[in-house]
C-alpha cells in the first residue's frame, strides 16, 4: 500500500502530538526549542541519508510510498526525522515531569563509558563498512561529548529505553516485518549484517544518535533561553 511508510510515520507522531497539549505539563510550549533542535539535527542526518541512497547503502521500495521526492529521499523519509524525534522529545519531557530532579547514577555513568568506548572500537574494527563505521563513530564521539559536558544522562537513557518496543515494531515494519517486501532495504556490504529480526543491529545505535542529539540541542536552547529571562 502506497500510504504505508506514510501511516508508520503518522502513527508515532499522533499519540506525544494529542497529548502535547496536557494543561498541567504542556509540550506546546517547547516548540520553539524543538523546532531549532529537530532543524538542525534533521538536515545532518538528511544529508548523511541522502548520501548513502544515492550511493545505493539503503534505498525505499516505490510500492509503500506516495511517490513525492526531495532529491533522492521520499518525502515519508523526511517526515520521520520529525515524527521520531517529537515522539522522543516529548517522552523525555514527560518523565522530567514524572520523575522530577532525577540524576545520573555511577551505573548511568558507567554504561555511557562503555557505550562510547565499544561503538568507538567497532567503527575502527569496520572502517570499511560505511553504515557501521560512521554510524558507531558519531555515536562514540557524541557520547563522550556529553560525558565531557557533564549532561544529565538520566532521563536520555530512560527516554531510549522506554521507545525501544516502539522501535522495534515501526523499525521492524520499515525493514519488511508483516510485509512482502521491506519499506527500506540495505546494502549488507555496508553494514554487520547482524539482524534483530529484520532489523540492521546499527539502526539501534543510529537512532539513539538521533534521539540524543534531539534532546541536547532541545534542552541546550531551553537552557539558553531561560538564561536570557
Amino acid at each position: 500500500m502506497q500510504y504505508t511508510y506514510l501511516i508508520i510515520d503518522l502513527g508515532c507522531l499522533i499519540i506525544p502530538f494529542l497529548c502535547s497539549f496536557y494543561p498541567k505539563h504542556a509540550f506546546y510550549k517547547e516548540w520553539k526549542y524543538f523546532g531549532l533542535s529537530c532543524l538542525l539535527v534533521g538536515i545532518f542526518f538528511l544529508i548523511w541519508d541522502e548520501i548513502f541512497t544515492r550511493l545505493g547503502f539503503w534505498g525505499f521500495n516505490p510500492n509503500y510510498l506516495t511517490g513525492i521526492y526531495l532529491g533522492h529521499l521520499p518525502i515519508e523519509e523526511i517526515l520521520f526525522f520529525l515524527c521520531i524525534p517529537y515522539a522522543c522529545s516529548f517522552t523525555f519531557f514527560a518523565f522530567q515531569y514524572l520523575l522530577p530532579n532525577k540524576t545520573n547514577t555511577p551505573t548511568i555513568i558507567k554504561i555511557n563509558n562503555f557505550l562510547a568506548l565499544f561503538s568507538l572500537g567497532l567503527s575502527v574494527l569496520n572502517y570499511n563498512k560505511w553504515y557501521t563505521f560512521l554510524t558507531f563513530l558519531f555515536l562514540g564521539i557524541f557520547l563522550l561529548y556529553l560525558k565531557k559536558r557533564k549532561t544529565n544522562l538520566f532521563y536520555y537513557y530512560l527516554t531510549f529505553i522506554t521507545i525501544l518496543p516502539f522501535f522495534f515494531a515501526s523499525n521492524g515494519i520499515l525493514t519488511g516485518s508483516f510485509l512482502e517486501a521491506p519499506i527500506v532495504w540495505y546494502n549488507n556490504t555496508q553494514n554487520l549484517g547482524i539482524r534483530m529480526f529484520t532489523i540492521p543491529v546499527e539502526d539501534a545505535f543510529y537512532g539513539m544518535l538521533l534521539i540524543f542529539g534531539n534532546i541536547y540541542l532541545h534542552q541546550y536552547f531551553k537552557q539558553k533561553a531561560n538564561a536570557k529571562n
